[in-house]
């Protein structure tokens, strides 16, 4: 039932929108109230928008903005409560728990760079974690500074545009090879239009960028090069473009340099391994990271995974907003990309399945007529660009 008088509301609409027809929404399945027809007076979307839900809002409504071909509709929706204060407890004992979690993984790495091996004992290697936890600090620190930056890239955008969002929770995984699986703040309203869906989508990777780049550098400016060995367990880091050209600005060389290309060209020879990292260049030249360089080529990694360009990533908010509906039909192409990948490196597998839940679901802003202006498209294109940049077919290439 309507909280106004029809004829009020209907008064309210049609200062910005010239009526063609009107629905009222009897069966409570569909979700609104009344549906009208037809187009908007002005070309200023964004500000039409603004002044109808400022004239709902006193009514506990709120406007839909969609399109229907060359058609304009406005759906009148009853909105939803105000969001309710979450305690705070749960992101800090979290981020607790990644901090020393991350730390852990410091120590090994740091104790693999220093060929101090840990005791493979469980009891043993704890009580080595333990004794040995503080050398993990350099690259806590950088990973975690990328992390955070990232999560409040969204979280401040999303402060600033008024759309309430959680604080980041941190997701920790001891004893694993970064320690954590990085970080999510949760939107708890729907932003208001494409615009501002772009800023908080964008605003995360952006700012985790503009971390990481230094901090790989600052690493790589630590690292050594060596010969490439055989090593039970032991890895090698995958390319991306930008990672390649930052080991070429540090060492003045193309990393990993094989000892030989064998019959192939050098350019032959780096498309194949670039794409499936192989053959393994044992005998060949690259840099055995420090840790913090070793933070920042994960915090690469970790903004290739979220830009791309499909459902709730921050490279499906940004693609949503640029293309709108006709992004969806990018999902399958994404999707059949990571199964064939999977056969170089088996865990784009499980990202593939991950996607069959988190690919198809789109956050929908509430004026979805309203488009990104020039500046806001030229941003989205470099960030396009820069998941070119980042993007890794193979993150990791095992060595034994």
């Amino acid at each position: 039932m309507l909280p106004v008088d029809p004829e009020i509301l209907t008064s309210l609409v049609a200062r910005i929108f010239r009526i063609e027809d009107i629905t009222f929404g009897d069966d409570p399945r569909r979700g609104w109230l009344v549906r009208y027809r037809g187009r908007l007076w002005a070309d200023d979307s964004a500000a039409a928008y603004d002044l109808l839900a400022e004239s709902l809002a006193r009514y506990g409504l709120t406007p839909l903005f969609r399109k229907d071909g060359s058609k304009h509709l406005i759906y009148i929706v009853a909105s939803l409560p105000p969001v309710q204060p979450r305690s705070l407890l749960p992101n800090l004992i979290l981020f607790l728990v990644t901090v020393l979690s991350v730390m852990f993984a410091g120590a090994m790495l740091s104790a693999s760079v220093a060929e101090d091996v840990p005791p493979p004992d469980q009891g043993s290697l704890l009580l080595w974690l333990l004794r040995n936890i503080l050398n993990g600090w350099p690259f806590a620190v950088a990973l975690l500074s990328i992390l955070l930056a990232h999560e409040f890239g969204h979280y401040l955008m999303s402060r600033y545009h008024k759309t309430p969002a959680t604080l980041p929770y941190f997701i920790p995984l001891p004893f694993s090879i970064l320690g954590t699986m990085g970080a999510f703040i949760q939107m708890q309203g729907v932003p208001k239009n494409r615009r501002i869906l772009f800023d908080i989508g964008v605003a995360g990777p952006l700012a985790g960028m503009v971390v990481a780049v230094p901090v790989l550098l600052i690493g790589l400016a630590n690292s050594e090069l060596g010969i490439i060995e055989p090593i039970p367990g032991g890895f090698i880091e995958g390319n991306s473009i930008l990672y390649l050209i930052l080991k070429y600005l540090v060492f003045g060389e193309w990393l990993p340099a094989p000892a030989s290309t064998g019959a192939l060209s050098p350019l032959l020879y780096w498309v194949r391994y670039f794409f499936t990292g192989q053959p393994i260049p044992f005998g060949g030249v690259d840099v055995f990271i420090h840790p913090v360089a070793f933070a920042g080529w994960a915090g690469l990694l970790v903004t290739a995974l979220n830009l791309l360009p499909v459902g709730t990533l921050d490279g499906g908010h940004i693609t949503y907003s640029m293309f709108g509906e006709n992004v969806r039909r990018t999902y399958p192409f994404v999707l059949a990309a990571l199964v064939l990948l999977g056969f170089v490196w088996s865990t784009w597998w499980l990202w593939a399945v991950l996607l069959l839940w988190l690919g198809q679901l789109h956050a929908e802003p509430l004026d979805q007529i309203t488009e990104l202006d020039p500046p806001r498209r030229a941003v989205g294109l470099f960030t396009i660009l820069l998941f070119v940049l980042v993007f890794s077919p193979v993150p990791m290439v095992a060595l034994g």
